[in-house]
């Protein structure tokens, strides 16, 4: 049996590295793993790096101004910073836009958030983390690691995201649970 493959960038792949990438995860960094590192300009003036959140929770966010479900995701982080920041909860978001007059529209529809926004107009920090839609979002052990991956956001998901957040600040000692 003769395969012909028509599309130039194919002809030098096997049928059968073809399927094992199909096969491949579509997930994002996964729990149990390091977050990547990075360091962003945020909005505001200065430099958002993950690094200076070591020890603490963090809940990681990736959003861009055209993503549905972000708008319903911001009143929600605000929330859970305003509830768990004295706990040791740090949320942070990375803008992915190309533009930062795009984020910065969608900013001014939820004044005074309460936490770090940070851009990246090159797509470099989604990369490292492997992102496949918005908006994903990482819980972050005070050791670094990756403690939960969520995709996407709906209004069922907030007691569950809820429910984790206060289980990761709880267990790392920061005070009790409201």
């Amino acid at each position: 049996m003769s395969l012909s493959i028509r599309k130039p960038w194919l002809r030098g792949l096997s049928i059968a590295g073809l399927l094992l990438g199909l096969a491949a995860p579509a997930l994002a960094v996964k729990p149990g793993e390091a977050a990547p590192a990075f360091a962003l300009p945020k909005v505001g003036g200065g430099t958002l790096s993950l690094a200076d959140y070591r020890g603490q929770v963090v809940y990681l966010d990736f959003w861009a101004s055209w993503c549905g479900p972000c708008r319903q995701s911001f009143p929600w982080m605000k929330d859970m910073q305003a509830r768990y920041g004295a706990q040791g909860l740090r949320v942070l978001a990375v803008n992915v836009d190309s533009k930062s007059s795009d984020a910065e529209a969608f900013l001014a529809q939820f004044p005074d958030l309460g936490f770090g926004i940070a851009l990246d107009s090159k797509g470099a920090t989604p990369a490292a983390y492997q992102i496949k839609g918005m908006p994903t979002s990482f819980l972050i052990g005070p050791d670094g690691r990756v403690l939960l991956v969520h995709q996407s956001f709906k209004e069922s998901d907030r007691e569950a995201l809820q429910a984790q957040l206060a289980t990761a600040v709880a267990a790392n000692g920061k005070g009790k649970q409201p």
